[in-house]
Formats: C-alpha cells, structure tokens, sequence
C-alpha cells in the first residue's frame, strides 16, 4: 500500500487545523498495517515557499535556516500526538534534480512554456482538467482572483518554475536561476518514491483545489497516463465558531499553545471522535469532554488489568453463572464485528471508538461483581477483552499502557504507595487535616486519589 500525504509548509508552529491531518492519515496508515498491509508512507516538507521566505524576511533570517528549525518543532509536535515518522519525509531543497527534469518534460510535452525565466503548466492542454474538484476552466476563469500577467498564454496557468529574484533563494536550472512553484514538489516527490500511480493521496479539503488538482494535471500529463492516485482523501476543516482555522484568518491556536492545557493524547482523540470528512468546531469545553472520555477508557482498562493481576488462591473454579458474563461475551464479539466493519467503512474512528465505550461499559458492569473470578472461563474472558482493547487503542495511536523506564516506574509506584499508607494512617485517627493536605497536595501534581471498596487507588488526572 503507498500512500502521499502533503505535509507541512515549515515558517511557524502547526496548529490545531494542520494537526488533523497529520493525526487522521497517521491512523489510517496504523490501520492498514494492522490488518496486514505493507504500508509505504510518504509526507513531505515544504521548506522552499512563499511564506517561508516573507517571514524569513521578517525576522532577519536564512529561509532554509528557519525551515529547518520548524521542521524540527513539527518532529516535536508529532511526538506529544504519537504520530509515527512516515517512510521518507522529503524536501523540496532536496529534490531540486527531480524537479527541474519533470519541468522539462512537460514543456517537451507541449504542457508547459517559459517566459522571461518563469515556467507556466498550460492549463488548456490538459483536457480532464478540473475532474477532481468538479470545475470546469469556464468556471475557474470566471471565478478568478489571480493577478493579471499578460505573458500567461492562460489567466488560470500556474507557475512550475519561479525566476531569481533578489534576496530569495534560488537554483539554477536550464530557464536561468529560481526556485519552484509550489505545487510541482508534491508531483516530484510523489513520481520518484511511490512511482507513477500510487494507492492514496491525502490531505485537508483545502487542498482539493487548485493543489491537488494540480499535482493530478502536472503529474498526469508528465507521465502520459492516469490516474495518478487511485483513491483520494480529504479531511474537513477544523473551526471556529463556523468559520475554518487558518493563519492568513489570524483564528488559530498553535499545538503548542493547546497542550499547554490538554495532553496530546486528549487531542488525538479529540480529533478521531468526530469522522475525519466531518467539520470539526474548535473550543476548550469540547477538548474537556475529550479528556473525560478517555480517562473513562483510561480507567476501565486499568480496573481490568487489576483484576487480571490478582493473585488466586484456590484453583481455578467452573464459570459462575451471572448474567454480566454473557452480555460481556456478547458485547466482545460486537465489538470485533464492529470495529472492522465501521474501519472498512470510509475510516469511521468516531463509531469505532464509541464501541470501545460499549466494551468498557460491560466489563466494568461485570467487574463491579463481588464474586471471586477465579472462573477460568471469565478469566479467559477477560483477558480476550483486554487483548482486543489494546490491539484497537493501538489502531487509534492510544498508549494506556505507558513505556517508561521500569525502575524508575516502580520507584514512583512505590513512593506513591507510602504516601497513600502515611494517608490512611492519619485517616484511621480520624486526622483529618494531614489527610486532606496529601490529597490536595498530590491533586496538585497531577495525581487523583481514589478511594475504593477495595482501597485507595491513584492515577494520572
């Protein structure tokens, strides 16, 4: 399976709207390999670009420089989401060569022209123009908002190839030095890793037009055959009080800003609990309730493992018979069914993760049971469930089960155990004081305390 995913055009810090793909096109990679595919995945960088340059410009800076050093803050940002590195993650800087000579064979072609050192696709002589967004070139020219440039054999012909200009970057190339346009890298880039046809291509809905369709026309005509993906994917815009979230609006808050306040697993989640095609209104309530429902799963999950943890002292008896047993039997294999069937359909994460919950529901309905589980049928039964929640959080990129340093892990469980013990000892002399100040003290570092019928328990608020 080879997929393309535009990526970043690295001037600044994503935000929440660049997220979402990257979030999005991470999962469905994680699913395709989970059911068995081999999975090539390609994401770009655009580090040679218009903004790049104007907000190099701005703050006195080299445009590859500052490029560079957002590359590195995305790998940053990607990490707090666990977003996996993709197979290659090419740049433009990089694939000069590769470029230049797909230029050349569209104006070989009869696709592209030069004019005083800048390159222009034809859009005329690209017949099927148009095809993936639905629009015709009459509608396009009607429509028009591009700059009058009377060397243009076309108003909607767009440039491949950019000429010098005096403190900008530049290349050189058989037109004289310049740099490339934008949407001719993703064809590049595409051709050279995945071939030319690939199985995906995806991106945000803003990318449709002119990007995508673009790339389509570029890379089509370059070849001589299509399509150029087979399929092609686009997630909806995140919002703001109804209108999308962009840089150029000034509505947009960086990731970094977010996870200030929530942890890049809430916001992961937050962005698969809605359909991936479907709008997605932005505000903190929204982000809240996110983190409320994955600490349900959260807890769910961690009451399961502790029941699978506890030692038996007798040997194993016959199933006890309790109506939660079958309905938990019954909701598990739902749940499988489930799963796949709404993954297979268009990636519905939103359905997929609620039959999560319903999973949850029923263990915790059957957990709550003061009986002994020592049924080797319901142990088993357990441990189907927790094998199946982990495979499935794994699918949606949710780490329940944190990779830490297990020394360190079992020095902090310990230290946390004392003080739980230090609490109920004052609690048994009915100190209350001291033992509310460890509660407010550990709620302030970010642990819960919790006090159970089987005992004081904490965790990660």
């Amino acid at each position: 399976m080879r997929i393309y995913v535009c990526g970043p055009t690295t001037y600044d810090y994503i935000h929440l709207g660049n997220a979402r793909p990257f979030v999005v096109f991470d999962t469905i990679r994680r699913y395709l390999e989970f059911i068995g595919y081999e999975v090539t995945y390609i994401q770009n960088f655009t580090d040679v670009d218009d903004k790049i340059i104007n907000r190099a410009k701005e703050l006195g800076e080299d445009p590859l420089v500052l490029s560079a050093r957002f590359i590195e803050e995305y790998y940053k940002d990607a990490s707090a989401l666990n977003i996996k590195k993709a197979s290659k993650h090419p740049k433009v800087s990089d694939h000069l060569p590769e470029i230049i000579e797909m230029i050349e064979k569209l104006i070989q072609g009869g696709h592209a022209y030069e004019v005083d050192g800048d390159v222009y696709f034809h859009i005329p002589a690209f017949e099927s123009y148009g095809r993936l967004s639905g629009r015709t070139l009459e509608d396009l020219q009607a429509g028009a908002r591009v700059e009058v440039d009377n060397r243009k054999k076309h108003a909607m012909d767009f440039a491949l190839w950019k000429a010098a200009k005096k403190g900008e970057p530049a290349w050189d190339s058989p037109w004289g030095p310049g740099r490339p346009g934008w949407h001719i890298e993703c064809s590049a880039m595409a051709l050279k890793y995945l071939g030319e046809q690939f199985d995906i291509h995806g991106g945000g809905q803003d990318l449709i037009f002119p990007h995508h369709e673009n790339e389509i026309a570029q890379s089509e005509a370059c070849i001589g055959s299509g399509p150029m993906a087979k399929y092609w994917i686009h997630n909806g815009f995140i919002t703001i009080n109804q209108e999308k979230m962009s840089k150029s609006l000034g509505n947009f808050f960086t990731l970094r800003q977010i996870l200030e306040k929530f942890s890049g697993e809430v916001i992961r989640f937050y962005l698969l609990s809605t359909h991936y095609r479907s709008p997605l209104d932005f505000d903190d309530s929204k982000l809240e309730a996110a983190r409320k429902g994955l600490e349900r799963l959260r807890t769910s999950r961690q009451l399961l493992q502790e029941k699978l943890d506890q030692k038996l002292e007798k040997e194993p008896v016959e199933s006890e018979s309790l109506p939660q047993i079958h309905a938990l039997k019954e909701q598990l294999q739902k749940t499988k069914d489930g799963f796949y069937e709404a993954m297979n359909d268009d990636f519905n994460t939103a359905l997929a993760l609620s039959l999560l919950f319903d999973l949850a529901r029923e263990t915790n309905s059957l957990l709550h049971q003061n009986i002994s589980f020592t049924s080797a049928e319901v142990r088993a039964l357990l441990q189907e469930v927790k094998e199946t929640f982990d495979s499935f959080t794994t699918v949606f990129g949710l780490q329940f089960e944190s990779v830490k340093n297990e020394d360190q892990e079992g020095v902090v469980d310990g230290l946390l155990q004392l003080i739980i013990a230090i609490r109920a000892e004052a609690r048994k002399k009915k100190d209350w004081a001291t033992a509310d100040q460890i509660r407010q003290g550990l709620d302030q570092l970010g642990i819960l305390i919790e006090d159970t019928a089987q005992g004081t328990r904490w965790k990660k608020k």
